[in-house]
């Protein structure tokens, strides 16, 4: 194995005033920022109002937080000793899949309550939103938060800081810390980059925005294939009562059963004869 790739960081960065500052909130946080960022700047290049998607992302990122700690409880409640458990979120837990269906469902519900056109604005936080998962998972391949399976490839990678939950989870999972994983969570961050890729190549040169939503649905459906096989990784996953499947994994097929249909649905409707994004954006009120 002649380019294992040893980290030897700790997760923890600094404390200040008793608040500890881990790398895995520290990218967590840029990512929040720079996902915002994109999604907004994209939402004004189709014509939508910056300053109301700017709302709706301060809508979705709590029901984003609401979401990845919801999922995760869900998932390891059985590890759980007490109620108080569920909501001890500065420990650590947070689910991805939880993440993206909380921090879209808030303001999907915000939009039809308000009557806040919402397919656009969707389209537009795809970006974000994989661009912040993307940079999010920084702080996973720090830390070693998420357990993988041994492999013999040259770039796996062995976690040897005491406090690495990397170094916890090996020997949890294999007996010993002195064992190259899978950097599971590195091959998401490549797929999120290669999905976001996808996103500007169907907007800007295959006109993906003459069908609102289809560009959020390519998003949800491109990741929900993403994460089903990148499972197969990892060994910290809980299993489900469905044809042995992880729970991410069936997250993901829930995912594509319901939002296939609707993504055919939106891509046989016809297109308008348009030539400017914002011509038309800025005037539909499509929800």
């Amino acid at each position: 194995m002649f380019l294992l790739i040893d980290i030897p960081w700790s997760p923890n960065i600094l404390s200040i005033f008793g608040l500890l500052i881990t790398w895995h909130g520290f990218f967590t946080a840029v990512g929040l920022l720079c996902g915002v960022w994109l999604g907004v700047r994209v939402a004004g290049l189709l014509g939508y109002d910056p300053d109301q998607a700017y709302n709706l992302a301060l809508i979705g990122i709590p029901g984003g937080v609401i979401g990845a700690r919801f999922l995760y409880v869900v998932e390891n409640i059985s590890k759980m000793d007490s109620v108080w458990e569920w909501f001890a979120i500065t420990e650590g837990g947070i689910s991805v899949w939880g993440a993206v269906l909380g921090g879209v469902l808030f303001p999907i519900i915000y939009g039809f309550v308000r009557k806040v056109a919402m397919r656009v604005v969707l389209d537009a936080a795809a970006f974000g939103m994989i661009l912040g998962m993307a940079i999010g998972r920084l702080g996973d391949l720090v830390n070693g938060e998420h357990c993988a399976k041994i492999t013999n490839l040259p770039w796996g990678v062995i976690y040897s800081n005491p406090e690495s939950p990397g170094l916890r989870c090996a020997i949890i999972h294999h007996g010993t810390f002195d064992v190259a994983v899978h950097p599971a969570t590195t091959y998401e961050i490549f797929g999120n980059l290669l999905i976001l890729a996808v996103l500007f190549f169907a907007v800007w040169q295959l006109k993906f925005w003459r069908w609102p939503g289809v560009t959020f649905l390519l998003y949800l459906d491109s990741y929900a294939l993403l994460r089903f096989g990148l499972t197969y990784f990892r060994v910290d996953s809980a299993d489900t009562f469905l044809f042995d499947l992880k729970v991410p994994q069936l997250v993901s097929v829930l995912v594509l059963t319901i939002s296939l249909p609707v993504l055919v649905y939106f891509i046989k409707v016809q297109p308008r004869n348009i030539t400017q994004p914002d011509r038309f954006f800025a005037k539909t009120n499509t929800v």
